[in-house]
């Protein structure tokens, strides 16, 4: 009898665990599904039937999930931030030890695949036209940029240790300004000047900051 009931349990965890994968799988679905959307049409021609339609689900489906829509765009564009600060701290894994070349990384790594994509720009621009009249997309907004400025504020830190805390600040709000600017540019038009020429002028304002005594 006791057999019989530890290989029935044994035999409900699989199918639990994939109930669990499939739910992740489908819950993941819709916020590619509604970057998707708002990078095409933006706010205002996303809709739940166009982002379940893209998902492949039922719109009902939708609420199984998320309170709503207002809460799925909110958990899209915290997962695209989460995407980019992903492709951000593996350029500086794969950068090395040295503090230059751990901040060089940070930097540098806006002007590649994944980062620089006119479809996450427009993805961005959907979400930045919410950040006036959404209160929780203005809160996600403030920590996505608040933790990408202490993620450089470290690296700065420990590139030119004997910077102050005001140079610090000062210097990547400048570097933040630029790198942002030159990555918006890159992305409206490719024509206007490469990656390689964006990189090179971040890389100059970075040994320009580095510089300070």
């Amino acid at each position: 009898m006791s057999a019989r009931i530890e290989m029935s349990a044994t035999a409900v965890r699989p199918r639990a665990r994939f109930v669990r994968e499939a739910a992740d799988v489908r819950r993941q679905a819709l916020i590619d599904a509604t970057a998707r959307c708002l990078a095409e049409k933006g706010v205002s021609g996303t809709s739940v039937r166009g982002i379940c339609a893209r998902a492949g689900v039922s719109s009902g489906l939708l609420t199984h999930y998320f309170d709503g829509v207002d809460a799925l765009v909110l958990a899209t564009y915290a997962d695209v931030g989460a995407k980019v600060s992903a492709a951000i701290d593996m350029a500086v894994a794969q950068a090395g030890p040295d503090p230059r070349d751990r901040l060089r990384a940070c930097l540098q790594a806006n002007f590649c695949a994944p980062i620089l994509d006119p479809d996450l720009l427009a993805t961005w621009i959907a979400f930045w036209s919410l950040v006036k009249t959404d209160p929780s997309i203005a809160a996600v907004h403030a920590e996505v940029y608040r933790a990408s400025r202490r993620q450089l504020e470290s690296f700065l830190h420990a590139a030119a240790p004997f910077m102050s805390n005001h140079q610090v600040r000062i210097a990547v709000i400048s570097l933040t300004a630029l790198v942002d600017g030159l990555w918006l540019e890159l992305c409206l038009d490719p024509s206007t000047f490469s990656a390689e020429e964006a990189q090179a002028m971040v890389e100059r304002a970075m040994l320009q900051a580095l510089d300070q005594k």
